[in-house]
């Protein structure tokens, strides 16, 4: 049988793009995203182009009773979910000062809490396998803060903190569980960016390029594979070098 990942906040970018790279491996994906949407038919035909079984499911991860039936719609079609990509997250820039307290507690829901709701629901059924892998998208500014980013940086940190604990409690059951830190990723939020402001964070970074989503998916194809059978708690960045 196949494996089976499934991937939050999978319609796009980054999510996307880690739908595609572990299809390409072979693995049944359970797509979810808050919405269906045109955008995300295609992305489900385009998966199963490569000979796989695609499954949408909608649900805010937010909400634990929707992370809970992600879980289990997962597992009444596939009967089995092997990988976890909690990749799901927002962002609500703003200094501290002008933050209002609901954009900060949104950002919190969405990337921790979504976070700690499909890892708890997902992890009882990997613990009965006594197998599997979880995967958890952070972010160089959960490492570093970032002035504007207060909330986005808090969540980032919390992930990293989350990863580290979890892969303790569950490595006795050969769970693994690791944390991706992207630094500053091609998407369709930074291309917004006016170019001199993209300009002063390619300063930042030794490679003097942004990452693309290939580059992030990558890393969890490695994470997901054999090939990675003795790591576990590890924070692994992304960046280009921005961080060292």
């Amino acid at each position: 049988m196949n494996k089976v990942a499934l991937i939050t906040g999978a319609s796009r970018g980054i999510g996307k793009q880690i739908a595609i790279t572990l299809a390409k491996e072979g693995y049944n994906i359970s797509l979810n995203c808050r919405k269906q949407n045109e955008d995300v038919q295609k992305t489900k035909e385009e998966l199963e182009s490569y000979n796989v079984k695609c499954l949408i499911v909608e649900g805010d991860v937010s909400k634990f009773e929707d992370a809970e039936r992600i879980t289990k719609e997962t597992i009444e079609e596939f009967e089995r979910i092997d990988v976890l990509v909690n990749n799901a997250g927002i962002t609500k820039d703003m200094l501290l000062l002008r933050m209002k307290e609901e954009d900060f507690r949104n950002v919190i829901d969405v990337n921790l809490c979504g976070t700690f709701n499909m890892s708890k629901n997902v992890s009882s059924y990997m613990m009965k396998a006594r197998s599997g892998r979880i995967i958890n998208i952070a972010s160089v500014v959960g490492i570093s803060g970032n002035a504007g980013q207060s909330n986005y940086a808090a969540s980032k940190a919390g992930i990293i903190g989350f990863t580290k604990s979890l892969a303790k409690e569950l490595a006795s059951r050969n769970i693994l569980v690791n944390a991706i830190a992207p630094g500053f990723i091609e998407t369709d939020m930074t291309n917004v960016l006016k170019d001199d402001v993209k300009d002063k964070i390619l300063e930042q970074i030794p490679l003097r390029r942004e990452g693309t989503a290939e580059d992030v998916a990558n890393i969890v194809k490695f994470l997901a594979s054999d090939d990675s059978k003795y790591i576990t708690g590890q924070v692994i960045n992304v960046d280009g070098g921005m961080l060292m």
